[in-house]
This record gives structure tokens, C-alpha cells and sequence, in this order.
């Protein structure tokens, strides 16, 4: 949801595909994303190599002046798999330990077009906001109308009652990384009225949430 602006960004995650993709305007935009993001004197974390639309958002970022660090498992490491990582590497153990760590550097997450670990890694952290372990901003950048479908199907989940419109409006979009930084530094979080009652910092409420199995998700 928009608002006034009152969110302070200077750190963010992108997510997206080690592939350029098909179209040549996925790359294009990934590169103007970093251009954008040093220009905004926003640094970058990412999921470490060179190659597809991570290495062109990382080197664009780094080129421009921003900070970069890419946070990597270490059996992925190795040079031949993703290239090699732009900025600061960081070496984790394994997958989940990765997106905790990106997830703690970082104030707003951005996805671009990608496959399988894209979605994965933008639904776990938007999981985490209808949970209300966060309210950090979330956006999709949708390259060519490439997120139309996901968007489609969030909206029938809504429709179908399995997704509130509050939990709809965690993941906001746009066409150009302009439009969707803009977006982000405005967004304000809707609170759920089911998920009000989570307290995430106490060992009370983690017991009390295990037993209320009146909660929907």
C-alpha cells in the first residue's frame, strides 16, 4: 500500500535469475536497476556470482559506486557454478543461512525476472511479512509484463479466500526500477487483525502460536 513517504532504504536484496533470459530487455533492465540503486546511493545485497541478471544488477551497482555484497553458499562458491561474486563475498553454510543473512543486511527486497530460487526466495520472505516477523517492502520488478500471471494468480487467491487482501498487498509491483524504489521508500504495511496477535520476540508468544490453531494462512 502507498503512502507518505517514511521509509529510510539504504540497503537492498535483489533476487533474480543466474540467466540473462530470453529477451534482451530482462538484462537491460537488470543493469539499469544497479545503475538506478548507485545513483540513489542505495547499496546491494545479492545471492553472490557474475552471471544473468545477477551479475548485471551487481556490476551495474558496483560500476556506479555502491556498496555490494553478495552472500553465497560455499558449495556454490566455486567459480565454474555462478561466476565470480562482485563486491564483498560472503560464504554460508547453506541455503537457509543465506536468505537469513541477506535478510538481516537489508531494509527492502526487490525481485527480478527468474525461475524457481526467485520464487522461493520472494514468497519466503513475503511469508515472513504476513507473519509479521518484518515490514520491510517488497517489490517485483516486472520486466515486459513477465510477473502478469503471478500477479493474476495472487489476486484468484485472494478471490478464492485463501489469501487475504491485506497479505495481497505485501508484494507491490512496477514496470521500471524507478517506479518501484519510489514505491518501496512510500509503502506502508496493512496489518492483519488475524496475525496482530503474534509476538515474535517472546518464548510465550512462539508457545501460544504453536497451540492457537485457530490461525489461517
Amino acid at each position: 500500500m502507498a503512502g507518505s513517504s517514511s521509509h529510510q532504504i539504504k540497503n537492498i536484496c535483489v533476487f533474480g535469475g543466474s540467466s540473462p533470459g530470453k529477451e534482451i530487455e530482462f538484462l537491460e533492465s537488470a543493469n539499469h536497476l544497479g545503475q538506478v540503486l548507485a545513483e540513489r546511493k542505495i547499496h546491494l545485497v545479492y545471492g553472490g556470482g557474475s552471471l544473468g541478471l545477477m551479475g548485471g544488477v551487481s556490476i551495474a551497482a558496483f560500476l556506479g559506486g555502491s556498496q555490494v555484497l553478495g552472500v553465497i553458499p560455499k558449495v556454490l562458491a566455486k567459480e565454474d557454478l555462478l561466476g565470480k561474486t562482485i563486491g564483498e563475498e560472503l560464504q554460508v553454510s547453506i541455503m537457509s543461512e543465506r536468505l537469513n543473512t541477506m535478510f538481516k543486511h537489508v531494509d527492502a527486497f526487490i525481485a527480478l525476472p527468474g525461475g524457481l530460487g526467485t520464487l522461493e526466495e520472494i514468497f519466503h520472505i513475503s511469508s515472513w511479512a504476513q507473519l509479521h516477523i518484518h515490514h520491510k517492502p517488497i517489490g517485483l520488478l516486472n520486466v515486459n509484463g513477465f510477473y502478469d500471471k503471478l500477479l493474476s494468480f495472487l489476486d484468484q487467491a485472494v478471490e478464492q479466500e485463501f489469501l487475504t487482501s491485506s497479505a495481497r498487498q505485501i508484494i507491490i509491483s512496477a514496470a521500471t526500477a524507478e517506479q518501484l524504489i519510489d514505491q518501496l521508500q512510500s509503502f506502508i504495511p496493512i496489518i492483519d487483525p488475524s496475525m496482530s496477535r503474534i509476538h515474535w520476540s517472546t518464548e510465550k508468544s512462539r508457545k501460544k502460536l504453536r497451540l492457537d490453531l485457530s490461525l489461517h494462512l
